[in-house]
């Protein structure tokens, strides 16, 4: 089968069993516990289980997104499109770290497995776990569509909520209220940490706002 097709098939047959009881959090990280289970043949299943960390969501702009690694260069490319015509449009950006833990190879059919499992996180009372079926040869892409629609869910919710705080709101310098206070908290870090100065510095450079900031910058690595 074709790469894109296996992406397809392993799609259309991903279903999640358990969904999480809450969305992403709109001010803060959210640390969701996963259980993805497959079939591997005949009544063998395997089990993997680890965390999702997604991180607090940010308010961004096409001009920042240009500016940001780790994308490729079509991508990059159309960020720049979008940063010429619409360069200050604020839209959420969500990054995600997967930590996976252990993988278990079980002698009892998927659904037997799932409904252990279940019962399990019922006992749990942990709002923020999931059950995924997905496909084992390419079960990281079920865990990505979970990640997927996790997102779709969310992010009405977290618009309506960094709209109520105006936080969509441009200042007279392009950037969004959100950012400006990301801003902030990144020189406290480093305040406390010179070490965190880097971090710094690369989301200045992000919004390309290093010139208005470079005084206060400099200042953190006097006197020490």
């Amino acid at each position: 089968m074709e790469p894109d097709k296996k992406i397809k098939y392993a799609v259309e047959h991903t279903e999640l069993i358990r969904p999480p009881q809450q969305h992403l959090s709109t001010f803060g990280a959210t640390t969701l516990d996963y259980y993805v289970v497959t079939g591997l043949a005949g009544n063998i299943s395997v089990v993997r289980d680890g965390k999702v960390i997604a991180e607090k969501p940010r308010i961004v702009t096409p001009s920042y997104l240009a500016r940001l690694q780790g994308f490729s260069d079509e991508a990059k490319k159309y960020f720049a499109q979008a940063a010429r015509e619409h360069p200050n449009e604020p839209g959420i950006f969500y990054q995600y770290k997967n930590r996976p833990k252990e993988m278990n190879v079980v002698s009892e059919p998927t659904g037997q497995v799932i409904g252990k499992l279940n019962a399990q996180l019922e006992n749990e009372h942990n709002p923020l776990s999931t059950i995924i079926k997905g496909i084992e040869e390419l079960w990281d892409v079920s865990l990505l569509t979970f990640i997927y629609h996790l997102t779709r869910q969310s992010i009405s919710s977290n618009v309506s909520e960094f709209r109520s705080r105006g936080f969509f709101n441009m200042d007279t310098g392009g950037l969004p209220k959100e950012a400006r206070n990301h801003i902030e908290e990144l020189f406290d870090n480093a305040r406390k940490n010179i070490s965190r100065a880097p971090e710094l510095v690369a989301e200045l450079n992000r919004w390309n706002v290093f010139p208005d900031y470079q005084d206060r910058f400099f200042s953190l690595f006097k006197k020490r």
